[in-house]
This record gives structure tokens, sequence and C-alpha cells, in this order.
């Protein structure tokens, strides 16, 4: 019965904040409109505006709500600007659990006792959140002595069971909203809370975040930009993550980074080539980079920490990032219209022109400023405002681009107010549609897809003459004969030319 005590504490606090009067004109039946009118308001319902509600009643409802907000915070084509604003001050931040449990964790992941794991464990841990927390530790040397030093991540015991329990009544709750509210079914919640839901699941495997941790290392290994800790798999599981130490400044501390001589210009402009490096380069990035997660190092370089959420993205994802910034920058509205109407991101009866004017209304109050002034993040969140009048599909790994873009760009400015970040990306983007048009791209694409064509090529022809017999024997059309045979040489000719290119260029 625990599942029921747990709605009804989410059903009392629902009405505790006045929640279903944010939505109270968009209830699609008269009956329940007038059910809405007649229950009585709680005192907290009238003493702070509608986000601020939404914020304290998620707060309330525990850490797997609380996290659910954060997600919601990244949507703004889900919920209007001044809710996602209020979202983002959510922190996940609960009591840590007793030092012997997570030993107990630890021993049990490994199958002996902690004494022959680590060297030195201690007991109290460093941090704490939601999901796991953090305990410093030593491995031990090649000759049983103190090795290197390590941060161990434990999750937490029996978190799985309230996960399953909260997500079971976010489905449920979904659903409904769906049925019963005007705006249900643009909303999305059931996609919102899938989405969530495997967010959360990839959060309760360490092995998933060690995986995460290791790519970027070596996406990154000799920069003199990034550190990324080592991953020690020996000591990893689903419940344990063990890995490299690693001592800095929180980026957040201002005034130690100056008191030690940090050159705080060059950590901006490092923090933007990180990012668009992870973009554009890589296609692989830390989408978690808030204050908490980055250290700097007394060398200037800065230290990715937490690699719980990372995003991906394809040769499209990139393509698509590319045009829409070049294209907002140089106020090409059409284009940028265009680009989403040919990604089938929008209704293909979606006319450019009204996109482009609607594109062009919300955009061009930003660019009364100078460039150094424009947020690339700040862009993109209106791009996804515009996109909930057209029914944009907003693809995942684009929200937690936009949300990570907007984390780099506070950084930056937070250590340099007078950062340009055009200056600092275009090149990046500039490079990166150069090295995707022309000779050199297409010759590019064909050596990256060299070894399958090694083994298509030599029996191509005889499988198209198969084809072609085929044909020959079913249609008594000479004509048509003749004309599948002129097609079959003027695709040998392109295969011979593609080879030329290839090796030649």
């Amino acid at each position: 019965m625990k599942w029921l005590k747990r709605f009804h504490l989410i059903v009392h606090t629902v009405w505790y904040f006045g929640l279903l009067q944010l939505l109270d004109g968009e209830l699609r039946h008269p009956v329940l409109r007038w059910l809405m009118g007649i229950v009585p308001q709680s005192q907290a319902s009238q003493t702070h505006s509608n986000p601020v509600r939404l914020r304290l009643a998620l707060e309330k409802l525990g850490p797997i709500f609380v996290k659910l907000g954060q997600v919601l915070s990244t949507r703004p084509d889900v919920i209007p600007a001044e809710y996602s604003v209020e979202l983002a001050k959510l922190q996940d931040r609960v009591p840590a659990f007793d030092g012997g449990v997570a030993i107990a964790q630890i021993e049990q992941a490994f199958g002996k006792p902690l004494e022959q794991i680590y060297y030195q464990f201690e007991r109290e841990p460093v941090a704490s959140a939601s999901i796991a927390q953090v305990h410093q530790a030593y491995l031990f040397d090649e000759a049983g002595g103190q090795g290197v030093q390590v941060a161990v991540k434990v999750l937490r015991p029996d978190i799985a069971p309230v996960i399953e329990q909260d997500l079971a009544l976010m489905h449920f709750a979904a659903g409904w909203i769906e049925r019963l509210f005007k705006d249900g079914k643009r909303l999305k919640p059931r996609e919102v809370v899938a989405e969530f839901d495997k967010y959360l699941h990839d959060e309760l495997d360490l092995m998933h975040e060690a995986a995460n941790a290791s790519q970027l290392g070596r996406d990154f290994e000799n920069s003199n930009m990034l550190i990324v800790p080592k991953v020690y798999f020996d000591y990893c599981s689903r419940t344990v993550m063990t890995m490299q130490w690693m001592n800095g400044t929180p980026i957040s501390d201002i005034a130690t980074l100056k008191a030690k001589g940090i050159d705080l210009k060059q950590l901006a402009r490092f923090g933007v080539e990180i990012f668009f490096t992870q973009v554009f380069k890589n296609g692989f990035f830390h989408a978690d980079m808030h204050p908490g997660n980055i250290f700097v190092a007394d060398d200037g370089r800065y230290i990715a920490l937490d690699f719980g959420i990372v995003g991906s993205l394809n040769e499209y994802d990139k393509r698509y990032l590319a045009v829409n910034f070049l294209a907002f920058f140089n106020r090409d509205y059409h284009r940028v219209a265009t680009a989403h109407i040919e990604s089938g991101w929008v209704p293909a009866d979606t006319r450019a022109e009204e996109l482009e004017a609607a594109v062009r209304t919300v955009c061009e109050p930003i660019f009364n400023r100078p460039l150094s002034q424009i947020s690339f993040g700040l862009v993109l969140m209106r791009l996804f405002e515009t996109s909930r009048r057209f029914n944009v599909e907003i693809q995942p790994q684009l929200v937690l681009l936009q949300k990570t873009l907007l984390n780099i760009e506070g950084l930056g400015r937070q250590l340099d107010p007078e950062l340009d970040l055009w200056a600092t990306a275009k090149p990046f983007l500039v490079n990166w549609m150069n090295e995707q048009m022309g000779l050199k791209a297409l010759r590019k694409n064909l050596m990256k897809e060299a070894p399958d064509w090694a083994n298509i090529l030599p029996s191509l022809p005889r499988k198209i003459n198969d084809i072609l017999e085929q044909q020959s024997r079913s249609n008594s059309s000479e004509s048509l004969y003749k004309q599948l045979r002129n097609q079959q040489v003027l695709l040998v000719i392109l295969v011979l030319l593609v080879g030329v290119l290839v090796f030649k260029v």
C-alpha cells in the first residue's frame, strides 16, 4: 500500500500549491471546470506566483520530482519561458546515507571485503545527490601499498523501487493530462515522461556513466583545455564507479581563481571552444556542465565531473545546427524556415513565409544588441518557443544541447563579461560547413565507406547484369532492355570516376 500513501501525498501537494488552477482554462469538459471552481483554495496557492508554486510543489515531492522539474526547465517548447527560468533553480541536494551502507553496497558489488578492494576508504561522503554519493579513497599500488587517490561513487541503496513507483504515477498522470486538457496532446506529457524515464534509468547504471567518462577522456586526451578523470573499470559495477580523484577550484569561486593567477578571459574562451569542439568535431558532449560539475586546475584547464548525462549528435544534427546558427547571425530567416521544413520537424504543409515571419518577429529584437552580447542559448530558446506555434518536433539531443549552451554561456560571461561568443564560435561553424561541402568532403565520406566499397564494387557489375537479364526476360520491350543496358554502362562509368576521385584527389 506504499504507492497509495505516495499517491495521497501527490494529490495533497497538487491541491496545496494549487497546481490544477494553473491549467484551469485548459480543461476540456465544463463539469471538470465547475468542480475546479468549488474546490477550496489553500493559502499557499494564493501567496506565490504560478511558476514559484510549481517549483515549491516539486521540491515538496522529493528528489525524483526535482529531477523531473530540471528536465522540464530545458523544454521551452513544452512550458512557457517563465516556468523554465523558475524550474532551473531546483537543486538536487539530499542528505547523505550512512557510510556503512555504502561499504555494504561496494562489498556486495565486488564480492569481497572492502579492505581487499581499496587501500583506504573514507566513510564520510564528500558529496551527496538523489541518485548516488561520492567517497574519497585510495587504490593499492603494485606492491600492495598506497596507490592513486580516487573518487568512489556509490548508488543509493533501494533507490530503484522508489523511482519505479514515482515513474508509474507519472506515466498514469501524463495519460490523464493528455485526455483532460485542451493542449494535452501538443504538450506530449507521455513523451516527456518517457524521456525522463530513460534518463533516470541511465543514471541508475553507473557503468553507463563510466563509459561516458571514458569516451570524453579519449576525445580530449592530452588537451590543453580540459581534463577528464581516468576511469578504473576494474573497480566499477552498475552500483559503484571509481575514477581518478580531481583537485581543483570550483568554477564559481572567482575570487580564488583570481588569487591563483588564472587567466579568466582565456578560461572563458576555453569553455566555448570545448563546447563547440564536442559538438562539431566529436558529436558527443557533456550535457550537465553546471557550476557544481566543473573545477579548474591550477594550470588553468577545466576539470569535468559527473558524466551521467551526455548528448550525441549525428551529421544531420550538426548540419542543422551549423545552418541555423549561420543563418541566424546573417539574419537569413528564410533559410532558417526552409531548414526546418527540409528537416521534417514541421508539418509538410507549413508555409515557409509564415515560419520566416514568426522567427523574424522573435529574433529581430535580439539583434538590436552588439554581436558580443547576443546569447546563442537565447537564440535556440527563442527558436524552440516559436516552434510551439508550428508544432515543431524538437529532438531530445537538441534540447540537451540548448541547456548545455546556456550553462556554458552563463559561465563564460561570468568569467569574462566582454566575451564575444560569436567571434569564438564562427570559425568552428564555417570550418565545419566547408568540410561538409565540395570535393574534399565527398572524398572524406567515400574514404570512410571504403571498407564496404571494397567488398561491394568487385561484384557490382555482375549483380547489375543479373538484374538486367531478369528484366529482359520479364519484359519483351527491346527499347526498355536497351535503356537499362545504357544505365548499366553509366553506373560502371560512375563507379570508375568515384574510384579515381577517392584515390587520386
